[in-house]
This record gives structure tokens, C-alpha cells and sequence, in this order.
């Protein structure tokens, strides 16, 4: 409940900035692109879920900054530092359940588990997949996955866990444009 009322109210802030926009062009003007970051002090990052008895102690896994960019194709999501202590902070977290997307204080969406190529475990739900099997083995590849692996795509219960998320996804497409980070 709480998540959607959450929600609820970034919705009504995008709207707004997208009515304050229309209304306010006048028609010597050139269109300006819309954003979804309205608030310059609201942020995006991942971290451990928080629960209400440790909101204050958030563990903090990566951020906006640590987005170099995301491709909305192929889902892959490059960080400017593919290294070791991201892979460590991505680890630590891998026997735990979930891992947040949050913008601002506000919860975003979920991923059930962080994975990686040689997971035998089957998840119908949104993963943090980490792979190194492709043509250049020494750089390593995260991908935002809705499913793992990706042959359980067409599973009803993937479906309907992509079409639950599908506000929130597109509201982490819209901010991630607007910080330019968004690959097509």
C-alpha cells in the first residue's frame, strides 16, 4: 500500500511538470524536452530492501553516478566502474532476497536476486544478471533481466510481473533519459 501511494505521488509530480511545460511554452518558443527529475535533489540507487525498523541504515549498493548508461533494448546497464568492488557490494547481497531501486526516498521497483551465468535457479521475476559469456569474456556485462533465465520469458507469471512493474519501469526509463544516461 505504501508503495503505491509512493508511486501515486511520483506520477502526480511528472504530470504536473509535463502540464507546467505545455502551459507555459509560448508559441515563439522552441519545445523543450520534458524531464522527470523536477526536483534536482531526488536521486536514484540501489540498495539492500529496507524495511521500516532500518530505514536509517541503508546500505547503499550503487548509484546514479556509478550509470554510465542503460540500454533499453538490450537491457544491459553499464557502470563507469565494472570492477571488483562493485562485483564484491553485488555479491554480498547475492543470498539475499531482493535488491531496491529507489528515486529519492521513494521505493521504485525491486530485483529478486542477483544472478549470474552459471546460476542453475530459475526466477520469474525481475534480476540483476551478471555475464560473462559473450565475445569479450574479460568485460564483464550486467543486465536488467525480467526473468532468468531469459527462456522463461513468455511464462504467465513473468508477464504479469512485467506488466505489475510497467509504471514504475517507465518511470526509471524517463529519469534515466533525463540524465542522459538512456540508450536506445
Amino acid at each position: 500500500m505504501k508503495h503505491d501511494r509512493t508511486f501515486a505521488w511520483m506520477m502526480a509530480i511528472a504530470i504536473a511538470g509535463m502540464t507546467m511545460t505545455a502551459c507555459s511554452s509560448d508559441s515563439n518558443e522552441p519545445a523543450k524536452s520534458f524531464t522527470t527529475d523536477p526536483v534536482e535533489q531526488v536521486r536514484l540507487f540501489a540498495c539492500e530492501p529496507v524495511d521500516e525498523t532500518r530505514a536509517a541504515a541503508i546500505d547503499t549498493i550503487f548509484t546514479e553516478d556509478d550509470i554510465e548508461w542503460f540500454n533499453v533494448s538490450t537491457r544491459e546497464i553499464r557502470f563507469k566502474a565494472q570492477d571488483e568492488r562493485l562485483f564484491n557490494k553485488l555479491m554480498k547481497n547475492y543470498h539475499h532476497e531482493g535488491l531496491e531501486f529507489r528515486l529519492g526516498e521513494n521505493f521504485l521497483f525491486e530485483v529478486s536476486r542477483f544472478v549470474s551465468d552459471i546460476d542453475s535457479r530459475v526466477f520469474l521475476d525481475l534480476v540483476l544478471h551478471y555475464s560473462t559469456i559473450g565475445d569479450d569474456e574479460g568485460n564483464p556485462r550486467y543486465y536488467l533481466h525480467d526473468c532468468y533465465p531469459q527462456q522463461f520469458i513468455n511464462d504467465e507469471r513473468t508477464q504479469a510481473n512485467i506488466k505489475q512493474r510497467a509504471g514504475q519501469w517507465e518511470l526509471f526509463t524517463h529519469y534515466l533519459e533525463s540524465k542522459g544516461k538512456l540508450r536506445k
